[in-house]
């Protein structure tokens, strides 16, 4: 059974760019205000079956809360319908229904009311909302003094207890706490069970991938994706990594700027560069979670150096050393002056996505002498379909279906 029916929908709005600034300027100027048409969706068509839970993603402004609010019943469509099959309720932005001079427990009956509860129903629900939103001590005090996690937390608590057949969430969960979170979440998990319809707009890509049946990508109000969590996420990522990588490769990729070298002498040794490569050595501007990614470093001596090394250190965003990796003993001997590159390549990037540091450190292997050490390389992953969660990905084999006492 379809629950949500959405049938060929587009949303118009007007865009003033000659407002009034005054009340002598709504009498003194003549003519109607200049406006221009925005279309917030444009031609949106899909079927969210009952019991599933649906995920809207795409950047901000793409028409994702829009077009939930058209399902809520807020907002007409300009064109097309929207049919929906059950009591829905919906939490979609930041106090909404909310009075800010009543107090929490009026507004729970407030709210309650409006989604069509009685009283008596109300009454029977009422300690489990508070409880769960965590609010007894602040529940009799207006809801003007709350912070912006308190207002969320009464919120969804109200919205989840009052017996949805449909639930419409934005992206305000996402300003609770961790603990309200994972708490949402698990009851998010429990309603599915019990045959919810639920309507997820997050950027928060995992849970997309880890709790949704379905998924739509929309950008600047059309449908790019639909189906999958995966394959959706997947071209969302990649449409995105996409338009970076556009904006980024207009500037120079990275560029060290050498420090004075360590040791005293005739002899030098300092890196000059490091790029970011793919494996057909064009640049990139970031690494992608379990893609190919070339590092190189240029460097230049000066003097003889017969076993020059190349130290890579990995830090995290906070300055932690993660790990370290350098160029192997017996690397051919190198005499005089010259200028060279090295590559530092992964097949398969182990980082999970987020932000990372990078240093470099020019030795002689055999007198350990740093001849250089490079400034701090911040360097981005990103995530291109299931993600890396933690920091690494660890390279284990399983081996699994082996009895008790028997060996690999």
């Amino acid at each position: 059974m379809i629950a949500i029916d959405v049938q060929d929908v587009s949303k118009k709005f007007r865009l003033y760019t000659d407002k009034p600034g005054s009340v002598k300027e709504l009498f003194t100027k003549f003519g109607r205000p200049k406006y221009e048409d925005f279309w917030a969706v444009r031609d949106v068509s899909m079927q969210i079956k009952e019991g599933t839970v649906h995920g809207l993603v795409g950047h901000n402004g793409c028409g994702k809360s829009s077009l939930l609010r058209m399902m809520a019943g807020i907002h007409t469509p300009t064109t097309g319908q929207i049919v929906t099959a059950g009591r829905i309720s919906a939490l979609l932005e930041l106090g909404a229904g909310f009075h800010p001079e009543l107090t929490g427990r009026e507004n729970i009956y407030l709210n309650a009311s409006i989604l069509g509860l009685s009283r008596t129903q109300t009454d029977e629900l009422l300690d489990r909302i508070v409880e769960f939103a965590g609010l007894q001590a602040f529940i009799d005090s207006p809801v003007k003094h709350y912070s912006s996690g308190m207002f969320v937390r009464l919120g969804f608590a109200v919205a989840v207890h009052v017996d949805p057949q449909i639930l419409l969430v934005d992206e305000v969960i996402a300003v609770g706490d961790e603990e309200f979170q994972r708490r949402c979440l698990d009851h998010l998990r429990t309603l599915k069970a019990e045959g919810v319809t639920i309507v997820l707009v997050t950027h928060a890509m995992g849970i997309v991938q880890g709790m949704c049946d379905t998924a739509t990508w929309m950008d600047h109000g059309r449908v790019m994706a639909e189906g999958d969590p995966l394959r959706v996420v997947s071209e969302y990522l990649h449409g995105v990594n996409d338009k970076e990588a556009e904006r980024d490769l207009a500037n120079e990729i990275v560029s060290f700027h050498p420090t004075t070298a360590v040791a005293p002498g005739h002899t030098s040794l300092r890196v000059e560069k490091l790029v970011l490569q793919d494996p057909d050595g064009e640049h990139v501007p970031f690494g992608i979670s379990g893609a190919p990614l070339d590092i190189r470093v240029d460097w230049s001596t000066v003097g003889e150096f017969a076993e020059p090394r190349l130290v890579m250190h990995l830090l995290s965003s906070a300055g932690l050393h993660l790990a370290t990796t350098y160029t192997p003993d017996g690397s051919p001997e190198l005499l005089g002056e010259g200028r060279w590159s090295a590559l530092c390549r992964f097949d398969s990037l182990p980082l999970a996505p987020g932000a990372y540091k990078i240093q470099v450190t020019a030795t002689d292997v055999r007198t350990n002498v740093i001849f250089h050490k490079s400034d701090e390389y911040d360097l981005t992953v990103r995530a291109e379909g299931h993600s890396i969660e933690g920091v690494f990905a660890l390279p284990a084999q399983w081996i699994h279906g082996l009895r008790r006492g028997e060996s690999a």
